[in-house]
């Protein structure tokens, strides 16, 4: 049985985590507007524009309908173009912001919708603008739904980061899989499973305790 060191798997485990914060952060700033256009300008919203939704709504399915592992595949000459390689962590973080951008768009655009029309309704008759409708009323409300969607896309990124490692994307699912699954290491195999579990139910539990604060202010 094969034996990795302690300095591996911290090495893999650093790998994960700078996997899922970039594609996180660069994701957000595709989903995150991507959301809101997808709610405010559906039909009989603030800024309805049909030609806006009915462009957005279908590139949105198409990128959701593409698992992720042919994505990875699918998109290696692009992700050359951006980052010059399609082997190793940064070259892994283009297709995950490509794939968790449109997720987190979609579940971004659920908690908006959440909101009572009341509250909008109430916003328009004081006379707030388009702009402070979304920023001051639409999106303080939906908060506490949008903090539960985040941490949803967080833990989907963590899946998708070790799916990552069967095209050499580093991380904790490459090293199950090359030296777990390919060296036969049973040991690293439960490392690895067990060190996820404890990554996402941290991040659960953190985004439940977020969620539960914000409603009680």
């Amino acid at each position: 049985m094969l034996e990795v060191s302690q300095e591996l798997i911290l090495a893999a485990l650093w790998e994960t985590l700078y996997m899922v914060s970039a594609s996180l952060l660069f994701g957000a700033l595709i989903g995150i507007p991507l959301g809101i256009l997808l709610v405010v300008t559906r039909k009989g919203h603030i800024l309805e524009n049909r030609v806006i939704f009915s462009i957005l709504n279908p590139i949105v399915n198409i990128f959701r309908s593409i698992p992720f592992i042919i994505l990875l595949v699918a998109i290696i000459p692009f992700t050359r173009f951006v980052v010059g390689t399609t082997i190793g962590t940064t070259a892994a973080i283009v297709p995950l912001v490509l794939h968790i951008g449109p997720y987190m768009a979609r579940l971004v655009e659920n908690s908006l919708l959440e909101v009572n029309e009341g509250i909008i309704e109430a916003a328009q008759a004081i006379g707030a603008s388009k702009t402070q409708i979304v920023f001051r009323f639409l999106i303080p409300e939906a908060f506490p739904s949008l903090i539960l969607s985040l941490t949803t896309v967080t833990i989907g990124l963590i899946g998708a980061t070790a799916m990552a490692g069967a095209i050499g994307g580093g991380g904790l699912g490459d090293l199950a899989i090359t030296y777990g699954y390919q060296r036969f290491s049973t040991i690293t195999i439960v490392v690895t499973v067990v060190l996820l579990i404890i990554i996402v139910q941290g991040i659960q539990s953190l985004g439940n305790i977020i969620e539960r604060k914000i409603r009680r202010v």
